[in-house]
């Protein structure tokens, strides 16, 4: 599937500890394919610590990501869904003076966690910020997208197809004519070439272990996109669809079971507890 992916043209990879065994199946590609000095290699730090200022867990997650897949020196390591970041983020930073990673970013996948990263925009802490943005949820628009662009951070999104929901809400309906102006030949497409568009965004990461899903995806990278106002009149279209407005309220990967833990959240409250303390 690494193959594939690389030979559609992708060259971001987007990893963490907190994904199974992810980091070893991207490590064991970077480690046999001719091609990983091509692949923008982008992990994340997941550590909350044994107790406020712990660094030892970010310091041994780092050390195992570096081992895993195979690189010295990483592009981007990110703090994950800004858990224990006061700890964190001054570690990728020195990390990045002493050349171990390139790029400090911060992500998270919560519309309502934007203001925090956009906080971690205007400090200039952060090279890159990852965060939710979709047709369906616009709110990155509000501050965090415009903040990007003065502060010169890149910008990662995640959820550009809201975990399947998206998909779900248009089956059965078929693709709009105009969708032919700017390439778009699947829904998927449609809706990916709708975020890729924003001038803002460098890049838009999209999860899945389904081959022929991934190869659409990648399409999405062919042609022109949209400009304005075929984005205001993409969304109109969507506003008439039914369900739409309430993509919210349906389950991720909507009649899959789902396996969810809460362990970022449940991670976070014992982060802002001890912060209390």
């Amino acid at each position: 599937m690494f193959r594939r992916y690389v030979a559609g043209g992708g060259r971001v990879v987007d990893t963490s500890p907190l994904y199974g065994s992810a980091e070893v199946s991207v490590g064991q590609f970077m480690g046999e394919a001719s091609e990983a000095s091509e692949i923008f290699l982008t992990n994340k730090i997941w550590a909350t610590g044994e107790y406020l200022g712990d660094e030892s867990h970010a310091e041994e997650s780092f050390r195992q990501s570096r081992l895993r897949t195979w690189r010295d020196t990483i592009n981007l390591m990110q703090c994950h869904s800004i858990t224990n970041a006061q700890v964190v983020v001054p570690l990728l930073r020195s990390w990045k003076r002493e050349g171990k990673i390139q790029h400090v970013g911060i992500t998270h996948h919560e519309a309502s966690a934007q203001e925090a990263l956009t906080k971690f925009i205007e400090s200039g802490e952060v090279d890159f910020v990852q965060t939710n943005y979709s047709i369906f949820d616009r709110n990155a628009e509000r501050r965090l997208l415009p903040s990007a662009a003065d502060n010169g951070v890149a910008i990662l999104i995640n959820l550009p197809l809201e975990k399947a929901r998206l998909l779900k809400v248009v089956e059965g309906q078929p693709l709009p004519e105009f969708a032919n102006e700017f390439g778009a030949k699947t829904w998927a497409q449609f809706f990916l070439k709708w975020v890729m568009a924003h001038p803002v965004v460098t890049c838009v990461l999209c999860g899945t272990s389904n081959p022929d899903h991934m190869n659409d995806n990648l399409q999405a990278m062919r042609g022109p996109l949209p400009d304005e106002a075929m984005r205001r009149r993409m969304f109109t279209h969507m506003e008439a669809i039914p369900g739409f407005s309430s993509i919210s309220t349906m389950p991720w990967y909507p009649g899959k079971e789902q396996l969810y833990s809460g362990l970022i959240r449940d991670a976070q409250a014992k982060a802002r507890n001890r912060l209390k303390q």
